[in-house]
């Protein structure tokens, strides 16, 4: 038991890389089925990858859209309190009020919903003779930042392409949060390049542990996922990085090696606010 007041020094996470599906009811029973297995290993946060119930593409959008509340969040409320866990719940296509987002819904132990990130920054892009893709063609940005509290550490959300952001990680480093969590689908082509160099940048610029949850790769899929989801430290070490195929990646995150890294290069505490400053327009 943590002592009053005292948030505990460690907690096991786990990170769902999920083999989506076209079919929302089995990618919803399997995602559920292999959060259940997590929390029997021990984890206490789960995360899900980006667009768990739903092929990622701008023409699968609206088709798979819910509200939420809604038929896929109304699971993992369920079993996130089936199971008494923090559950990141990847994210899911979100239709309110006549507009599509890309959301990651946040339970907590007793099902209640926490926070609803939808993602800030959309993925528009064209590497030309590899890859164009414009999620701005159907969905719309979410205009808040998202933070929850666990007896561990706060939480930091962001969805895929806002991890190329830094000034969004600085800013949850700002707020107190210990732990970065990115569900993401990036490609054959920014996988290779980016993935694990963003992880490793954002986790020891602001010296907090990062985490990305990607969908297993499916070759056969209109859009590729690069898969390997991975946890990485505050020091910039790769604690666990999966295959591409589907799986549970584990990792014990120790806070205080958070606290020691922190001490022993104390970079937040040195910069020089009198010359720079990142700081957010909104709450």
């Amino acid at each position: 038991m943590a002592l009053p007041g005292r948030a505990m020094a460690s907690f096991r996470l786990a990170l769902i890389q999920l083999q989506v599906s076209s079919i929302k009811s089995d990618n919803v029973t399997r995602a559920c089925n292999l959060i259940r297995e997590a929390a029997k290993q021990g984890a206490q946060i789960v995360s899900l990858p980006e667009c768990f119930n739903s092929p990622y593409g701008t023409n699968y959008f609206p088709e798979y859209a819910e509200k939420i509340p809604g038929e896929s969040t109304q699971k993992l409320s369920e079993v996130a309190k089936e199971c008494s866990i923090y559950l990141i719940g990847g994210s899911i296509p979100e239709e309110d009020a006549g507009k599509l987002y890309n959301t990651c819904a946040v339970f907590g132990p007793d099902g209640t919903l926490l926070v609803k990130h939808r993602k800030i920054h959309l993925f528009d892009i064209d590497v030309p003779g590899k890859i164009t893709f414009q999620e701005s063609k159907t969905l719309s940005p979410g205009d808040s930042f998202s933070t929850f509290d666990t007896p561990y550490c706060r939480v930091g959300l962001g969805i895929c392409y806002d991890m190329r952001f830094a000034e969004l990680a600085q800013i949850y480093a700002q707020r107190g949060c210990q732990l970065l969590v990115y569900p993401g689908a990036f490609n054959l082509t920014t996988g290779p390049a980016h993935w694990e160099l963003l992880q490793r940048g954002r986790a020891v610029d602001n010296q907090v542990y990062v985490a990305t949850a990607s969908p297993a790769r499916d070759d056969k899929a209109s859009y590729i996922a690069w898969g390997h989801s991975t946890i990485v430290n505050p020091w910039g070490e790769v604690l666990a990085k999966a295959g591409t195929e589907e799986m549970i990646l584990y990792s014990d995150i120790d806070l205080k090696k958070l606290a020691e890294i922190r001490q022993q290069i104390p970079i937040l505490r040195q910069k020089r606010l009198d010359l720079y400053a990142v700081e957010p327009k909104k709450p």
